[in-house]
């Protein structure tokens, strides 16, 4: 099978994407706009491309060349915590970029694609599926996971880097480090759906070699 070419949305260091050199020969651009990240990203994973953009709009512009998709969009205007916190901080009106990404995906890309962010405070829209305490936008059937959160979420930074083998004390930018680690995708659901969409991805390619 060709190699798969694969473009990986605010990737920060890049927990759903550790694991997808087990399952494929692939070729990864990863977009991430913090450019303290983006360095570690790129020292983890040295053969990816990395580019400091903004991912929203290098979504747009370059969409086509890609056969698998994962975007996840940044989640704090969506979190639970603001309703829980809504006396202590200004509110904001929540982020719908999420939204067009999944609409322009769903209409648009012809691949497979994934666009993944935390359960929100309000009713989410396009029915999403569920999967420990995120939630998954896809264009395919999505398998059952064994996420750890409930575990994961109670972890400090030296139990997340040791998880996630990684070590963000190396990280000089404004972001905080528990932050980051914490939502950082479990690799073990990163390496599971991308195993699932690339199924598909070779059975269209078969259906395809049938037809010729």
């Amino acid at each position: 099978m060709k190699q798969i070419k694969i473009l990986n949305l605010y990737a920060c260091l890049g927990g759903n994407r550790y694991k997808w050199d087990e399952v494929a020969d692939i070729e990864v651009t990863a977009v991430e706009w913090d450019e303290e990240l983006a360095k570690l990203y790129q020292e983890r994973f040295p053969k990816d491309k990395v580019i400091v953009a903004d991912a929203h709009q290098y979504l747009l512009d370059h969409y086509q060349e890609y056969d698998f998709i994962w975007s996840s969009p940044p989640c704090p205007t969506h979190s639970k915590i603001n309703i829980s916190q809504q006396n202590k901080w200004k509110m904001k009106y929540p982020d719908f970029t999420l939204y067009e990404e999944v609409v322009f995906l769903d209409n648009w890309f012809k691949g497979k694609y994934v666009v993944e962010n935390v359960i929100p405070y309000y009713e989410p829209l396009f029915s999403p599926k569920k999967r420990g305490r995120h939630l998954y936008w896809t264009n395919f059937r999505l398998p059952k996971i064994d996420e750890r959160d409930a575990v994961i979420r109670r972890w400090q930074i030296p139990e997340l880097q040791k998880h996630h083998d990684i070590n963000v004390k190396l990280y000089k930018g404004k972001q905080s480090k528990r932050k980051i680690l914490r939502n950082m995708v479990d690799y073990e659901a990163g390496k599971t759906i991308f195993e699932t969409a690339l199924g598909i991805i070779k059975d269209n390619n078969k259906e395809q070699i049938k037809l010729f």
